[in-house]
């Protein structure tokens, strides 16, 4: 069997050291550590764990904020989120009608104390809670939800928890994937509407009905406010919509549809942060997905590395081997023959590990030899144990017996078919082996390797020579004809 691909590329994170950084320098958590330092004896707290109202002026002024509503809505986030992430810890009031208190958490000490592994962890707590708050219904109209009996009429919100937070989660996953995307080409800003379009117009709509447009502009506006929510947090950076254009549902979204990118611009931007990209990242491990990162296989056997790259662009996969043979604590010589250990086998996925522990041990540099002379005589390994002796400038390299220079060409082109490379790469590399052997397609069905009359046909299919391609149809015939099937 090949390698599974993974359902996410792999990610290029930060050391844990700057992550934990950018996470105390984060605003929200910053003004939530401040609160927690502040708070002492003296300080009330309301039945809910919340800061008393009376409270809330002196908190905006240590923060820094103004002394108006807003402040101190700023002030009472940050309260919170020093109570939800175990830097704080309150206590209820005994009576009702009385005000409970607040002390320094356990969590705050590991701010100061902890690894960074400590922080990170607040951290993600912290945004798991902002995410709650972003996900929470907006109550435009709180007193018509509340009843005679002072009790709140939840089913007039129209509100459903698991689809709000999946959204949520689709938006950011959809954001991950575009940093991510052509090896980290897409880091730039993504426009709102491009955004909240993902996840609302259907992958084979063509022009956008009115309905649709309805709907991507109410994403949007929510978005918005979500993106303002999580900004503070510290995983994005986010260009708001221009309140100039708050305008009617639906048009906000078509006013969009080919304008040029000063004027999308005006309706909201949006990036992930390094720190972003890490967050995110947890939150898909925990809910189950398959999100590698770059180090995953530092620790790993040289099979699951291996196998783990083989999908991985060529230079995150470099990055990857690099990591992993740094941490060979044995030395060259016995990464490379943990290498070549792993690359045998005549399983789907063998070609494609050979290729990626020929360019591994590219890396492993020249001390590897002794290990690479070691499988000069091996069937499977032999070839490019010579082609690597040969880039190595090394002497002595016996010449390869035939069937073995046919094996490898096989075992090559099987590697980069599994590989999806670049049609053009894989079309010149097809043309370049078979050409270096006159009566290539005479002798090559003969070739004892599994993938023979597959890599045959697809010679067939993709040689530009006509006649070359008519001669790897009949060697692949003749391949088949011999394996029974």
């Amino acid at each position: 069997m090949s390698a599974e691909r993974p359902s996410l590329p792999p990610v290029r994170l930060n050391s844990e050291a700057e992550l934990a950084r950018d996470a105390l320098a984060a605003p929200l958590f910053v003004r939530a550590v401040r609160l927690a330092r502040w708070a002492g004896p003296d300080t009330r707290v309301g039945a809910g764990g919340e800061l008393v109202e009376a409270q809330l002026p002196a908190a905006a002024e240590l923060l820094g904020l103004a002394a108006d509503d807003d402040g101190a809505a700023y002030a009472s986030e940050a309260w919170r989120l020093a109570v939800d992430t175990g830097l704080l810890d309150v206590t209820d009031p005994e009576e009702e009608d009385a005000e409970g208190t607040a002390s320094a958490g356990e969590n705050l000490a590991l701010l100061t104390g902890g690894s960074p592994q400590d922080v990170l962890s607040v951290w993600l707590d912290g945004l798991d809670a902002v995410h709650a708050d972003a996900t929470a219904p907006v109550l435009d109209d709180f007193a018509d939800l509340v009843g005679e009996d002072g009790s709140i009429d939840f089913d007039a919100l129209d509100w459903d928890p698991e689809a709000e937070a999946e959204f949520l989660d689709g938006v950011l996953g959809n954001l991950y994937l575009l940093t991510l995307a052509d090896n980290g080409a897409g880091e730039g800003p993504v426009p709102l509407p491009a955004l909240a379009a993902s996840m609302i117009v259907p992958d084979d709509m063509g022009e956008p009905t009115d309905d649709i447009l309805e709907q991507v502009s109410e994403a949007m506006m929510r978005l918005d406010d979500q993106f303002r929510l999580l900004e503070p947090i510290g995983i994005v950076e986010y260009r708001p919509v221009d309140e100039a254009l708050m305008v009617e549902e639906g048009e906000a979204a078509a006013d969009t549809v080919g304008g040029d990118e000063d004027d999308v611009t005006r309706y909201g931007m949006v990036k992930l942060t390094p720190l972003g990209l890490y967050g995110i990242r947890a939150r898909m491990l925990e809910a189950g997905v398959d999100a590698p990162a770059v180090g995953d296989l530092a620790d790993k056997g040289a099979d699951a590395l291996l196998d783990g790259i083989a999908h991985y662009p060529e230079s995150v996969a470099r990055a990857e081997v690099k990591l992993w043979l740094a941490g060979y604590a044995d030395g060259a010589v016995s990464a490379a023959a943990e290498l070549l250990a792993a690359a045998r086998g005549a399983d789907e996925g063998g070609p494609l590990r050979r290729l990626h522990c020929q360019q591994a041990l590219a890396l492993a540099g020249p001390e590897a030899e002794p290990a690479v002379r070691a499988v000069l005589g091996d069937q499977e390994l032999g070839g490019l144990a010579r082609v690597w002796l040969a880039e190595h400038g090394a002497a002595d390299v016996p010449a390869p017996p035939e069937d073995m220079i046919f094996w490898l060409a096989i075992d090559t082109i099987a590697a980069h078919l599994d590989a999806d490379g670049e049609l053009d790469e894989l079309q010149g590399l097809i043309e370049g082996l078979s050409a270096q052997h006159s009566g290539f397609f005479d002798e090559v069905w003969r070739v004892d390797h599994p993938a023979t009359a597959d890599v045959l046909e697809a010679m067939g299919r993709l040689h530009s020579d006509k006649k070359a391609a008519k001669d790897a149809r009949k060697a692949a015939f003749k391949a088949r004809s011999r394996a029974g099937g």
